[in-house]
C-alpha cells in the first residue's frame, strides 16, 4: 500500500516533471488468427510458422514479424512505470541505508566484529535492531511476491534465488539472535543499491551522462564491497571468528552456507558488470554507452523490456489481389493489412 501510494502521488509527478513519456508501446492491430497464435502457440514463431502464416493470411512475412515485435512489446511496461519502480526502489534503499549508517556507527561490533559474538546467544535485542531487521525483511518479502508482477527481467531465476537466500538470512539471522552480524550484512548491501536505482532513473530521464557516471560509481562499489569488503569482513567474522569465540553449531552451519550462496552469487554479478563494461570500452564508444540498455546486456538489474528486433527494409512487399483489393482476407475475414502506412520501429 506504501508503494502504491507513492508511485501515484511523488513518484509519478516527479516523472511528469522530467517530461517522462506515460504512453507505452504501440499495440499491435487486432488479428484473431494472429492473436491465437500468440496466445496459446508461440510469442516468437520461427520461419516456417512464418510462412505460413503469410500464406493463409496473404500478408507479407515482414508484416506479420512486426506484428508478433509489437504485439511483445504491448504487454511491457512504459518508461512511467519503470520510472516509478526504481524511483521507489531508490527512495527505500537510501532510507534504509542512511538509517542503517547512523545506527551503526554508534554500535561496538561495527569497528570490532568480535563483539558480534561475545556473551552469544544472550545478546540483548535493541529496538534500533528490531526496527531495521522489520523494515528490511517486509521490503524484501514485498520484492518478492511483486516480481511476479512486476517488470519481467533477464535475470528472473537469480533474482528469484536471490530474495530466497535474502529473506531466509534475514529470518535465520533473527530467529538465532545473530543480529549484530546480520545488520552489517543488510548495510553493505544497500550501500550498492542505491547507486543502480539512481543509474536507472536518470537513464529513463535521458540524462545520459549522469547515468554513466552512476552507474560507473555502483560498478566500483558492488565489485568492491561484494567481492573484498564482504568476504574479508563478513565472511571473516561468521566463519572464524565465531568458530574461536563461540564454536561451531548447527545453525552456524546453516547460516554460514546461506552467506557463501549469496557471496557465489555476487561473483556472477560482478562477472557480467566487468564484461559489459569491458564490452563498452573496447568498441570505443564509452561516450555514448547506455550501460542500462544494450544490445544483448547481460547485467543483473538490466531491464529486459526491448527484443533484438532487425529493421525491416522501408518498402515492403504488398500483395495485391481482387481478394485482398480493399485489406481484407475474403477466405478468413481478417484483416490484411495492419496499416497502409509503414509502422516505425518500437524503439
Amino acid at each position: 500500500m506504501i508503494r502504491l501510494v507513492f508511485e501515484r502521488f511523488i513518484a509519478r509527478p516527479c516523472a511528469m516533471g522530467l517530461k517522462i513519456q506515460t504512453n507505452g508501446p504501440q499495440k499491435a492491430q487486432p488479428n484473431a488468427i494472429l492473436e491465437k497464435v500468440f496466445t496459446a502457440i508461440t510469442k516468437h514463431p520461427d520461419e516456417k510458422r512464418l510462412e505460413g502464416l503469410s500464406k493463409q493470411l496473404d500478408w507479407d512475412v515482414r508484416t506479420i514479424q512486426r506484428w508478433f515485435r509489437q504485439r511483445r512489446n504491448q504487454e511491457k511496461p512504459s518508461t512511467l512505470a519503470r520510472f516509478c519502480e526504481s524511483m521507489w526502489r531508490f527512495t527505500f534503499y537510501l532510507y534504509i541505508f542512511t538509517y542503517g549508517v547512523r545506527f551503526l556507527k554508534k554500535t561496538t561490533w561495527l569497528w570490532n566484529t568480535k563483539e558480534c559474538w561475545y556473551n552469544y546467544p544472550y545478546q540483548p535485542l535493541t529496538v534500533d535492531i528490531h526496527y531495521y531487521y522489520i523494515l528490511e525483511l517486509s521490503f524484501y518479502l514485498s520484492l518478492f511476491f511483486s516480481q511476479f508482477t512486476d517488470i519481467r527481467r533477464k535475470d528472473f531465476l537469480i533474482m528469484f534465488l536471490h530474495h530466497v537466500a535474502t529473506i531466509s538470512l534475514i529470518t535465520f539471522s533473527y530467529v538465532n539472535n545473530m543480529a549484530r552480524v546480520g545488520a552489517l550484512v543488510m548495510c553493505l548491501h544497500d550501500a550498492a543499491d542505491v547507486l543502480i536505482e539512481a543509474a536507472k532513473m536518470a537513464n529513463y530521464a535521458k540524462c545520459q551522462i549522469l547515468c554513466n557516471l552512476l552507474f560507473a560509481m555502483f560498478a566500483i562499489i558492488f565489485i568492491s564491497s561484494r567481492l573484498a569488503v564482504y568476504p574479508v569482513w563478513i565472511l571473516n567474522t561468521t566463519l572464524f571468528e565465531s568458530w574461536e569465540i563461540v564454536g561451531p553449531y548447527p545453525s552456524w552451519w546453516v547460516f554460514n552456507l546461506l552467506l557463501i550462496s549469496l557471496q557465489l552469487l555476487h561473483s556472477f554479478w560482478s562477472y557480467l558488470i566487468m564484461k559489459t563494461a569491458c564490452r563498452a570500452i573496447s568498441k570505443g564508444k564509452v561516450g555514448k554507452w547506455n550501460p542500462l540498455h544494450v544490445s544483448k546486456d547481460d547485467r543483473s538489474d538490466i531491464e529486459s523490456s526491448s527484443d533484438e528486433e532487425e529493421t525491416p527494409p522501408a518498402n515492403q512487399k504488398q500483395h495485391s489481389s481482387s481478394g485482398t483489393a480493399n485489406g481484407t482476407n475474403k477466405n478468413h475475414g481478417t484483416n490484411g493489412y495492419l496499416t497502409g502506412a509503414t509502422y516505425p520501429d518500437e524503439h
